[in-house]
């Protein structure tokens, strides 16, 4: 059978059309739209749909923020998402709409052990609720229900869930984060593409130090990705110490994911960060991190943790998910 798929964000709109046989998927056509410069994602699946002929009887589109009974406002755009009017405008017969993150985990049963990293190898008869935390724009967060038989996904907004400090020096972030943002300070103020640069920026303030006027103009281009390069690099003292802050927190809060869900079966990172950064994930601070969870640490060490190589890992369960919608 053939299935479509997408994976939507606030900068780009991702179809792909799989063909789904004896549980392999493969990928036969796909296309890249930038969503700004759409009215709607009813738009793009009718021009997608105008372009190629193959015929699909199910789709499964991935989108960020709560979905509720098929309907979505989209993050970062103005558009709202209907499974039923995407239905009516495509003339699928069946459709699908689940948060990204809920769709990435349903692609983690297809993944193989090349599309993974092991940053800890658990318990070698690790079984149970599983999660996923993903680092990118923000920060998303699902889990996976142990039924007995196979995982479950369940989507959560828990990247929005208050950020705890601890220690001197992370009350003071927290203090910069409030004033910058007047309120609220969320984990994903924190652990995110964005919340990097804020790492950064709050590591000028609090070690009172002139940034290069050619390290500025660096930043001001892309800035999260200048951090990450100076810091790999080891170019940039303040970099360096911002991506290890960042990476602490990524531990710290996988960890607090992990005890929610209760996840023995494991922890995935996924997102677009991880990969980038996976050899800085591969050092002690973020397993460190991870286990310092006081008398729960010996229980956190018995999960397995996996980073998520393989692009498109969204993508890949709504596939799943679509061909799921073909038998029920």
């Amino acid at each position: 059978m053939s299935v479509l798929t997408g994976d939507i964000g606030g900068t780009n709109a991702r179809l792909t059309i799989f063909s789904v046989e004896d549980g392999r998927y493969e990928e036969m056509i796909s296309e890249v739209y930038p969503s700004p410069e759409y009215t709607s994602l009813e738009e793009i699946v009718a021009e997608f749909m105008g372009s190629h002929s193959i015929e699909v009887r199910s789709a499964c589109f991935g989108v960020p923020g709560p979905v509720k009974d098929g309907r979505a406002q989209i993050t970062n755009l103005s558009w709202v998402v209907e499974a039923s009017k995407l239905a009516a405008r495509s003339g699928v017969e069946r459709i699908a709409v689940l948060n990204d993150l809920e769709a990435q985990a349903w692609g983690i049963a297809a993944l193989s052990p090349d599309d993974l990293v092991v940053l800890n190898e658990g318990a070698a008869d690790a079984v149970g609720n599983a999660a996923l935390i993903a680092a990118g724009t923000g920060l998303g967060q699902a889990g996976l229900y142990w039924d007995g038989q196979a995982h479950r996904p369940f989507a959560c907004e828990g990247g929005h869930a208050s950020f705890a400090p601890r220690g001197k020096r992370q009350l003071e972030l927290l203090d910069f984060l409030t004033k910058r943002f007047g309120g609220h300070v969320s984990w994903e103020r924190i652990v995110s593409g964005p919340g990097l640069v804020h790492l950064h920026d709050f590591l000028v303030e609090y070690r009172h130090a002139d940034v290069a006027d050619e390290h500025r103009e660096q930043l001001s281009k892309d800035d999260s990705a200048a951090i990450t390069s100076s810091a790999v690099a080891g170019s940039c003292a303040l970099c360096v110490e911002a991506l290890d802050m960042f990476v602490e927190f990524y531990g710290a809060e996988a960890a607090n994911l992990a005890l929610k869900i209760m996840a023995t079966g494991g922890i995935y990172l996924g997102g677009g960060i991880a990969p980038k950064i996976i050899d800085k994930l591969r050092e002690p601070i973020f397993m460190e991190a991870f286990l310092d969870k006081g008398r729960m640490g010996a229980l956190l060490e018995l999960m397995p943790v996996r980073v998520i190589m393989r692009e498109g890992t969204a993508l890949l369960g709504a596939a799943r998910y679509a061909a799921l919608l073909e038998t029920s």
